[in-house]
């Protein structure tokens, strides 16, 4: 029998036809975040996904 608690649980932030953003909640308690481009995924551990956040609003200046 399958323990599913080794396993973490996702929820999609945003998507378009292009991209993805999602976040992971890891069994150890860590918030992970990922970007989905094509055919590369670019993850964050929060503190990263904050500072990107602030860079993307820079950006939309």
């Amino acid at each position: 029998m399958s323990n599913n608690n080794h396993e973490p649980r996702t929820e999609t932030l945003a998507e378009t036809e292009n991209f993805m953003a999602w976040k992971a909640e890891e069994p150890d308690g860590e918030t992970t975040y990922h970007i989905e481009m094509n055919n590369v995924t670019v993850h964050f551990f929060q503190e990263e996904w904050t500072e990107f956040l602030q860079l993307v609003r820079e950006l939309g200046k």
